[in-house]
Order: C-alpha cells, then sequence, then structure tokens
C-alpha cells in the first residue's frame, strides 16, 4: 500500500507541477528539483535513495528510446562529426579536468576516485536542456545537436567511469583502456543493428497496434541486456536500434500502430523524463547527511562542490569554443564551423540530469570521501539546472539568434504536402480503369487536394481575418459530430445496444474527429521580413530566371487587396497569387474559381508569388517546385 501510494503521489506531483510550468512558462526540470527538495524537508517524508540499478538499468533504456522515436538519423549522420566531438571527445576532455580539479581541492582522495567523479559530472542532459530550450525557441541546429550529443555521451561517460572505477584496483594503460572503449562500441552497434533488422522483420507481420506497442515497449531492453551480459555498452546499443526502428518504421509498422506507438511513448517520456528530476530533488536531504558524517569540514566541502561545478562548465566552454576555432582554420572544415552565438549557446545548455546523480552511486562505498563525491554530483546537477537553466532565457534573447520559425515550417510543409498529394493522384490515375464510380474517384481526389489546400490556407491572412474552405469545414464538421456522439451517448444511457457496438459507434466518431484537418493560426512575422524560403529554387529552371516579389513590385506596382474576378462574379476568394510575368493576380487553389490557376492554363506563365502581406515564397507551376 505505501508504494501505491508513493507511485501515486509522484505522479500526481509531476502532473500538477508540469501544468503550473506550462501555464507560468517556468522551466520544467528546475521547478522539479526545487519541489523535490522541498518535499523532502517536510516531517514525514520518507526518505529516498536514487539507486544506480533503478536508473541506468530500469529508466535510462526507455528514456533513451523515446529520444531516438524524434531523431532523425539522417540528420545524425549530417552532423555526425559535430556529435562525436560533443558525446565522444568531450566527455573525455571533462572527465580529466573535472578529475584534477578535484584531486587538487581533495587531497588524499585517489586520482581515479576523482576522475570517476569527472566522469559522472561529464555528460550534460539534454532533456533538461532541450525542456528549457524548446520552450524559448533554441535554434533548430544547437537543440539537434544537444539531443543528438545526449543519444551518446551516457554511454562515452559510464565507459569511462567502468575504468575509473577499475583503475582504483588495476593498474590499466591508455592503450587497455582506448582498446576496452573501442570493443564497447563496435559490441553495442552490432547487437543493436542486429536487435533492430529482428524487429524490423517481426514488426513487418504486425497489424495489431496494441501487439505492436507493447512490443515497442520491451524493445529498449532487447538491446540493453544482451548488450550489457557481454559487458559492451548497453546504453549505445539501445540508441542503434531505436535510431534504426525509428527510420524503417514507415515502412515496416501500419499508419495505427505508428499513431499507437507515439501517443503512447509521449505519455511514457512525459512521466519518466518528469519524474527523475523530483527525485533528484528528493535526494537532497540524504546527501547532505552523508557529506557531514564524511570527517572534511564544511569549508572543504563548499570548495570542493563550488570547484567541481566550476570546472564542469568551464571544461565545455573552452572545449566548444576551442573546437569552433579548430574548423575555421581548417578550410576544409570551415563549412561546418559554429558561429560565436551557436557556440555559447551550445555552453550554457550544459545541464546535467538524472545519469549524473545515478551514476555517481557506482563509485565503491569504501572510496574515502565518496559522501562529499556524492554531494558534488548533486551540487553540479542543480547549480547547472539553476545557474544554466535561469539564465538561458536571457542568453538567447541577448543573442536574438532566430528560433525556428512556425510560418517557415508551415511553408515547407505545405510544399512538401503538395507534392505527396500530386504523387497519390498520378498513383490514382495508373490504379484507375474506368470502370469504377465518378463520385468515388471525386471523392479520392477531392480528399487528396483538400488536405493539401489546408496545408497552403496556414499561410497568408490569419484565420481570425478570413474563414479559409478548410476552416469552414473543419468547424462545420466538428459541430456535426458532436451531435452524432451526443445520439450515441444517449443510447448508451438508454441501453439501447450492446457495449461492443456503443463503443465501435462511439470509436467512429472520435476516430474522424482525431483525423480532422485543425488549422491555427501562425505566429506573426517580424515587420522586416518576408515569408520565403531558404533555398531558392535550385532544382527549376523558371524559378532561377525569375524575378522576386519585390522586382515584380516595382514592374507592376503593390498587388491588389482582392481578386478582382471573384468581386466581378460575386464569390469568395482566400489568398491571392501574382504571376511572375505579367503581374496579374488571382486567387489561389483553395478559391472556388482558382483563377490563378485558370491565368497559367491559359497563358503557360510557369511561375508566380504569393501576394499576400509579409509572404515573399514563389511557385513553378510547371515543376510544382516552392522557390
Amino acid at each position: 500500500m505505501e508504494i501505491a501510494i508513493a507511485l501515486v503521489a509522484l505522479t500526481v506531483g509531476v502532473c500538477a507541477v508540469a501544468a503550473a510550468c506550462d501555464r507560468f512558462g517556468w522551466p520544467t526540470p528546475l521547478v522539479l528539483v526545487v519541489v523535490g527538495a522541498l518535499a523532502a524537508l517536510v516531517p514525514g517524508v520518507p526518505s529516498f535513495s536514487l539507486g544506480p540499478e533503478l536508473v541506468l538499468n530500469g529508466l535510462l533504456p526507455p528514456l533513451l528510446y523515446a529520444t531516438t522515436a524524434s531523431t532523425s538519423l539522417v540528420d545524425f549522420r549530417r552532423n555526425k562529426t559535430a556529435t562525436v566531438l560533443l558525446s565522444v571527445v568531450l566527455v573525455v576532455f571533462t572527465t580529466l579536468v573535472v578529475g584534477w580539479t578535484t584531486s587538487w581541492l581533495l587531497p588524499g582522495v585517489a586520482l581515479a576516485a576523482c576522475m570517476a567523479l569527472g566522469a559522472v559530472v561529464a555528460p550534460p542532459d539534454a532533456v533538461a536542456a532541450t525542456a528549457i530550450g524548446r520552450r524559448l525557441g533554441l535554434p533548430r541546429r544547437v537543440a539537434t545537436m544537444l539531443e543528438e550529443e545526449s543519444l551518446l555521451n551516457d554511454a562515452s561517460a559510464l565507459i569511462a567511469l567502468a575504468a575509473a572505477t577499475s583503475a582504483l584496483t588495476t593498474q590499466l594503460s591508455p592503450w587497455h583502456i582506448g582498446g576496452e572503449f573501442v570493443l564497447a562500441v563496435v559490441g553495442a552497434v552490432v547487437i543493436g543493428g542486429v536487435v533492430a533488422a529482428v524487429l524490423a522483420l517481426v514488426r513487418r507481420r504486425i497489424e495489431n497496434p496494441v501487439l505492436d506497442t507493447a512490443l515497442s515497449f520491451v524493445a529498449p531492453y532487447l538491446a540493453f541486456l544482451p548488450a550489457e551480459a557481454v559487458h559492451v555498452s548497453g546504453v549505445l546499443a539501445v540508441v542503434v536500434t531505436g535510431l534504426a526502428m525509428a527510420h524503417v518504421s514507415p515502412k515496416v509498422q501500419t499508419a495505427a500502430s505508428r499513431v499507437a506507438e507515439t501517443l503512447n511513448w509521449r505519455t511514457v517520456a512525459f512521466l519518466l523524463e518528469n519524474a527523475v528530476f523530483l527525485l533528484i530533488g528528493l535526494q537532497f536531504p540524504l546527501l547532505l547527511a552523508g557529506a557531514a558524517e564524511s570527517g572534511y569540514s564544511g569549508a572543504r566541502v563548499v570548495a570542493v562542490c563550488a570547484g567541481v561545478l566550476v570546472a564542469t562548465i568551464a571544461a565545455r566552454f573552452v572545449f566548444v569554443f576551442a573546437a569552433s576555432g579548430f574548423f575555421h582554420a581548417v578550410p576544409r572544415l570551415r563549412a561546418r564551423a559554429w558561429s560565436p552565438g551557436v557556440s555559447l549557446l551550445l555552453s550554457w545548455a550544459g545541464m546535467r540530469g538524472v545519469v549524473t546523480l545515478a551514476a555517481a552511486q557506482l563509485i565503491p562505498e569504501d572510496v574515502p570521501g565518496r559522501d562529499v563525491l556524492l554531494l558534488a554530483a548533486f551540487t553540479t546537477v542543480v547549480g547547472t539546472l539553476l545557474v544554466q537553466g535561469l539564465t538561458l532565457p536571457t542568453v538567447v534573447r541577448r543573442l536574438a539568434i532566430p528560433g525556428p520559425d512556425p510560418a517557415q515550417d508551415a511553408l515547407a510543409a505545405a510544399a512538401l504536402g503538395d507534392a505527396a498529394a500530386a504523387a497519390g493522384l498520378r498513383r490514382l490515375d495508373e490504379l484507375l480503369t474506368g470502370d469504377e464510380p465518378k463520385h468515388l474517384v471525386m471523392q479520392l481526389r477531392g480528399r487528396s487536394k483538400s488536405r493539401s489546400h489546408a496545408a497552403w490556407e496556414r499561410l497568408g491572412r490569419p484565420l481570425s481575418d478570413v474563414m479559409t474552405p478548410s476552416v469552414v469545414y473543419s468547424t462545420l464538421r466538428l459541430e456535426m459530430l458532436a451531435a452524432e456522439r451526443a445520439v450515441v451517448v444517449q443510447a448508451r444511457d438508454r441501453g439501447a445496444a450492446s457495449p461492443e457496438v456503443l463503443q465501435r459507434a462511439l470509436a467512429d466518431v472520435d476516430f474522424e474527429e482525431a483525423l480532422l484537418d485543425r488549422l491555427e493560426d501562425l505566429e506573426p512575422l517580424a515587420p522586416d521580413r518576408a515569408l520565403a524560403p531558404r533555398t531558392a529554387g535550385d532544382g527549376c529552371d523558371h524559378l532561377r530566371v525569375s524575378v522576386g516579389r519585390d522586382e515584380a513590385t516595382q514592374r507592376w506596382g503593390a498587388p491588389p487587396l482582392e481578386c478582382a474576378e471573384c468581386v466581378a462574379a460575386g464569390t469568395a476568394w482566400v489568398h491571392l497569387r501574382t504571376c511572375l510575368h505579367c503581374g496579374y493576380t488571382g486567387c489561389c487553389d483553395s478559391s472556388e474559381l482558382r483563377h490563378s490557376r485558370a491565368h497559367f492554363t491559359a497563358t503557360a506563365h510557369p511561375t508566380m508569388v504569393s501576394a499576400e502581406p509579409g509572404e515573399a515564397w514563389r511557385w513553378c507551376w510547371v515543376d510544382s517546385q516552392l522557390g
């Protein structure tokens, strides 16, 4: 009963704190640590020790697997140089810096034990960094590098920790440590790849979303346990399996299975990620009591904790800026160099997390000063969350590096959706025999086009200013579905049908509502910047030789604020497009009469530009190319 109460209290506490942080814009990991520390000081709250087995064997594999689900293998390959530097070389560098600093501040403690502490505090926790950073709009490149760093740095740190603890009792040469590292990496990659291949074969034959999701829950352990059994990196094996499965999932899973798995893993990751920070705070009284009984003076303990914190932060700064300088100095690598602003963000977003505290418990209990080392690890976790976590918003604002632009993302998504819809329509034409009902073919074409149009309708004027066709459709259909659901619920209350029939009827309504296109207003663009793609039609000759919006405005004047032909016909228009060859402005494909497309059909003028305020993207009718 006590365990059940503790689990319920932990879950309710996590949900309550996370909801409050979302409501007020607070950094969730930092608040959870503070709440946990305060709760641990309340009389009657039992002391809690975060054992390494629970975190490293129980919580870390699913957390890493959940992170890989949102990581692109293509991006991972593209950033492999930066990832290896941050997750391997930086871990070793931090281990050495912190180890030597600790040895100097804590004489009498073996250097190997100090190096073990260095390995413990070396890996940043990307959950903490991205949880704070995404709320602030961290540049996507920085957020991606932090996430990819976190996939490998835990493995590097645990291997370094194992070498350091072994050095306490055995004389190890650098060659021996390097050989063990290579063996751990190669073995983990092989095991992770084999597990991923087997899972892909099995999941290709599973159509039940429940069974498929259940299999995904054990996937990280299927990679972790065999790797640990043969003494290679289980953490890295999980990462390899997760990256491979995320890459092949569109080919081996049904759509229903991917939707169910994504939703369930989001829930699991939310609870685990936030619970561990609350558990970190609950450790505070126990660690403080252990340091008080260590035999060292309070001043010495404070000096060690502060020194380790400063050394950990400084080591990351020195390494990141040195790596950036090296990239700038080598012509062949100059394109990969980080700007000073990106380097500063990467350096400052180095918050530590639960792996640091769990790994610290692996330091042998007979090591002199172990309690001080554990408290130093805790201080590093909380200190980086407090110092860096609280000041990261200011750093992001001061650097003024643009974060992800929702409008740019919407433009790219609309172009990609248009290409996908065109491929679907081409496949439909290949399959049609002429015997299909005409109204059915019209429905198939209309559904494909309407989804593509809905994406384009997110651009242009705010939805509060104009009711686009997709908005009207969604609004009316939601009301219809609400009425349908009410009838099903009334039938349930009257007992008019069996539970199975009622559940299926309700599921049909819910499923359609979940799939319904919903449009939201985009964030407003900066007044001095127009919405345009980052690349300018490199694959299209028409766009390459065509003028831009500014030149078009100089030639033909500012575009009109309405579609003249729609006004004359007495019909509504949605968004406006201007021909880049003659200056004609007409309505878009989401409009009823589609005058812009009709103009292209009549004149064969290949390119147009959006005439909506704040937009400058162009489109080639011939090649269906955005530019």
